[in-house]
């Protein structure tokens, strides 16, 4: 790793994990011995299916109210676009103000915000519109949330717990995405969508409640940033100094606006090509969840943080989602599914580890901004492209474009890694499991 900026403490980055051994089983789930944590998780997995059960209603009934796959793709933009152009400003925050209370004020807006499109479904007055500018809005909070919430479980585990941490998350927020979708499609089929906003807008008092128990004397607190000129380009200057931080992102840049449109994908799958509703929708994207949650605990049991395994594993979903565009049933089309859940997490969750523990703590809030900005901005560009390319040249041609692109990128990246790294490739047809491996050039 290049070393961090002069201002910085160097003491602090913490270091990248080299064992070279996998941990024992035992140690699946270290990080839910700190009892912050558990609090903090326990909550999380109330609020994550929650979540998961607000957007595939959200999705559903926007399609339902417009009959266009556009018009889901245009709730997706108004959703993350906040992220792409605001993101930094949520990473300055969260460098200088208390992780936990930022946290407890964005909750607390994603509960009202919820609520208000409880009632409005419930009521019977809920239009595209009211989707939209309530998505836009939620999106200015998720600009606060996501850079806090990223650097508040460092705070939560301390650095030597820091990317059990970080698996466990994903693994919580997959376990959501298995229980969310399903009932979600359960409740509007029998009630209506409307109770999956009320949900979520509980769940969201419950994760307010949840960091309100926190005890701050427990807490791995970093010394917060104080005001200056030019610390957003620090933090622009630090990534690209960083190859650890720099390709993860381009490759979650690529991924984000063409790979993670998938739900957008799956709707139009579920309404025009299987014909499945909206139960159909909701057993998608629980088989996803489904082998995001295997791809999640899977990357516990990595033992070496690699550049080239991340870049890796964002090609390998791209592949996968170009076996589902050919997918020819329902049937085959979901077991693709699983497999896409498991290799996507695998790439989000390995990328996310390796940022944040090749970034400095004091950094860390604008660095995960940035990081951040791309994952989730890419998709409020993604999601009305995808749509669009459905509508106009059909959804197995959109579905091929959404593997196809990430795979390209990640071949050209291996390329220029491979290139500025002195490797090469090695070729053994004997064996199945490694046909084609990376080596050290003789003499690098």
């Amino acid at each position: 790793m290049t070393p961090p900026p002069a201002s910085l403490n160097a003491a602090l980055t913490a270091p990248i994990n080299l064992v070279t051994s996998r941990p024992p089983w035992n140690q699946t789930f270290s990080s839910l011995k700190i009892r912050n944590y558990r609090v903090f998780a326990s909550a999380n997995l109330l609020a994550v299916t929650a979540v998961w059960m607000q957007r595939v209603a959200q999705d559903w009934m926007v399609l339902e109210l417009s009959g266009s796959v556009t018009a889901v793709g245009i709730t997706v933009f108004m959703q993350f676009i906040p992220s792409l152009v605001l993101m930094p400003l949520g990473g300055i925050l969260a460098d200088r103000y208390s992780k936990r209370m930022i946290l407890m004020i964005s909750q607390g807006a994603a509960g009202i915000l919820a609520a208000i499109m409880a009632v409005l479904a419930l009521t019977g007055h809920l239009e595209v519109w009211h989707i939209y500018v309530i998505a836009f809005v939620l999106g200015l909070v998720v600009v606060a949330d996501q850079p806090a919430r990223q650097v508040f479980v460092n705070e939560l585990v301390g650095p030597r717990q820091l990317r059990n941490a970080i698996s466990l998350n994903s693994s919580i927020f997959q376990m959501g995405g298995m229980i969310g979708p399903a009932v979600s499609g359960i409740l509007i089929t029998a009630v209506g969508g409307g109770w999956a906003f009320a949900t979520n807008a509980l769940a969201c008092s419950v994760t307010v409640i949840s960091l309100v128990l926190i005890k701050p004397g427990e807490l791995v607190k970093s010394p917060p940033m104080k005001h200056s000129k030019g610390q957003l380009m620090e933090g622009v200057r630090y990534v690209l100094r960083k190859p650890t931080i720099f390709w993860p992102a381009v490759m979650a840049g690529f991924v984000s606006v063409f790979g993670m449109s998938l739900a957008v994908l799956m709707a139009a799958y579920a309404n025009n090509v299987f014909d499945s509703g909206p139960g159909g929708y909701g057993l998608l994207n629980t088989l996803v969840a489904l082998g995001a949650l295997c791809g999640a605990l899977a990357s516990t049991r990595v033992a070496t943080l690699r550049l080239r395994a991340v870049i890796g594993a964002a090609g390998a979903y791209g592949a996968v989602l170009i076996v589902a565009s050919l997918a020819p049933s329902m049937v085959s089309f979901g077991a693709v599914m699983v497999v896409a859940g498991f290799t996507v997490l695998l790439f989000l969750t390995s990328a996310n580890q390796l940022v944040q523990m090749s970034t400095n703590v004091l950094i860390r809030g604008r660095v995960m901004s940035l990081y951040i900005m791309v994952l989730i901005g890419g998709q409020a560009l993604g999601g009305p492209l995808m749509g669009w390319l459905a509508e106009h040249f059909g959804v197995q041609s959109a579905m091929l474009v959404a593997g196809g692109v990430p795979v390209l990128a990640a071949i050209t990246i291996g390329i220029i890694l491979a290139r500025r790294g002195q490797l090469t490739i090695k070729t053994n047809f004997r064996s199945i499991r490694r046909p084609l491996f990376i080596v050290p050039k003789v003499g690098a």
